[in-house]
Parts: C-alpha cells; structure tokens; sequence
C-alpha cells in the first residue's frame, strides 16, 4: 500500500472538467437521496440516479467498473461498501450508504452520502453525523497540511475525540487520487500512520471517504464478490467527497457550494477556478 506510485496532477482545465462531473454527480446524488425512503427498493434507488447522468450527457464510472453491475453502491445497515442495488426493499430505520460517481469527456467524480430511512435511531445518527465531519476534517486537512497522510491524521484525531461509545475507522479501504480514472494513487489513509505520502501540492485531486463502524473492524466480502460486511453485524458509514487543490487553494468538486459552507465551520475558504 505504502510504495510510491506516480500521481497524476491536473491543470486547471482539467480540474474545471472534474467540476461538471462533480455537479452532475451532486444533482443525482441529491434525487437518489431524495427518493430514499421506506418501500423503495435499492434497485430503484439505482435507476433514480442512472437517469439523471443520462440527461445531464455523463457516464458512470461504477457500471460495469470490474464488472460492477449497477451505477450506485447502496449498501444498507451492516454493509459497510460496494453493495449491489437489487430487490432489498428499505425499511424503518435502516441506514444506507450511496457511493456514485459520474464521468464527463474523460473526467471522474466520486461521492458518497449517508441516509437514515425513515424513524433514525439516536446511535445512528451519530455515526453518520460523526462520519461526515471526519470526512470535513480530512478536506480541512488537504486545505493546510504538508502531505496526504495529514488527511488521515486529521480524521483520526477527530473521531478520537468524540464524546461517546468509540466508533471504528476501517482501515483495509480507503480513498484515493482521482481524475483520468476513478481509483488512482495515492492511496488517502482514514487514520494516523507514519506514512506521509506525496506533498501536497497544486494539480492534486483526491476522493476522501472515511467509513465507520459502531462495533469492530473486522470486515467480511459476501459471495456476490462486491458487499463488504462487518462481521459482528454493526452499522456503517460512509461520506465522501471529491476535492481538487489549485494554485488558489482547494475546491470540493463534488460540493454544489464548493464546501463553503461546511469548511467555513474550519477556518477554510474554497476557492473555486473562475
């Protein structure tokens, strides 16, 4: 994991590119969250989300990924990523995860919300509210950090510090460079280690996503070869956002506001490429 691989740093066209994808991802995102509710199937879910890349002209970069049969992860409850949307029907009080991304002339863009369906119970609120400020934290992290590894640190250091039950930050996934493909170095660690990674620097667009766990870390893969689970049946989390730095600072290309408002909580402006 830790070997130094090249990564690829975008001009500021490309990352203007990477912000259409963003929007487009953002907008069905936004509907397919909307549409989550109790009696709708994740198939369903899917087909939400399918339809708004197709008339916005994007791609999706899950279809087909490896064989990946759906445009969306939805994974529910003690599925942690990577679940299949098909005829689970949701219920009161189930917590799901949506991951998707969209592709525009060439450009990725991944994300991922977190929804309670329904009546939410308090613990799951807090693990999906706990989540995504780890996630605004590593984006924090990117704004005023030397190296990728501050991203890891800076989420670790938050979710440690959370009054409450300790939740469990995965470590066997986590987020990654983005752009001309969907996964692409450097690997962007949820938690503290000695691995610093490349600097931080201009051209660098990264897809962070931290996942936890109300119980232990240990994970399983179903046999469908794509949902991961945890083991002792706890609930997941998992919020991401695709984010490129420029020579002005940072943008949250997945964010309609750019992340203004939520990094303005952190002492951060983004600032967008005009």
């Amino acid at each position: 994991m830790f070997r130094q691989q090249r990564v690829e740093y975008k001009s500021a066209d490309q990352i203007r590119t990477m912000r259409k994808a963003g929007i487009v991802l953002a907008g069905a995102l936004d509907e397919t969250v909307a549409a989550a509710r109790v009696g709708v199937s994740t198939r369903e879910l899917d087909g939400v989300f399918a339809a708004v890349l197709k008339e916005a002209g994007a791609t999706s970069n899950f279809l087909g990924y490896h064989g990946f049969p759906a445009s969306i992860c939805t994974s529910v409850n003690h599925e942690v990523v990577h679940g299949i949307p098909g005829d689970y029907v949701l219920q009161d009080g189930d917590i799901i995860s949506i991951d998707g991304g969209a592709v525009i002339r060439g450009w990725h863009s991944d994300s991922a919300r977190t929804v309670i369906v329904g009546n939410p119970r308090p613990e799951d609120v807090r693990l999906s509210r706990v989540t995504e400020e780890a996630m605004w934290r590593g984006i924090a992290a990117l704004a005023t950090g030397k190296f990728v590894g501050d991203i890891g640190s800076a989420i670790d250091d938050y979710v440690s510090s959370v009054e409450g039950p300790a939740l469990g930050i995965l470590q066997d996934y986590v987020g990654h460079g983005i752009g001309t493909q969907m996964h692409q170095p450097p690997d962007v660690l949820n938690y503290r280690s000695g691995h610093r990674g490349p600097k931080i620097k201009p051209g660098l667009c990264l897809a962070i996503e931290p996942m936890l766990v109300q119980g232990r870390l240990e994970t399983a893969t179903l046999d469908d070869d794509w949902t991961v689970v945890t083991v002792d049946g706890k609930r997941a989390s998992q919020w991401e956002h695709t984010v490129a730095v420029h020579d002005g600072g940072i943008w949250v290309l997945t964010a309609a506001d750019g992340g203004a408002a939520r990094l303005a909580e952190l002492g951060v402006t983004p600032v967008p490429l005009l």
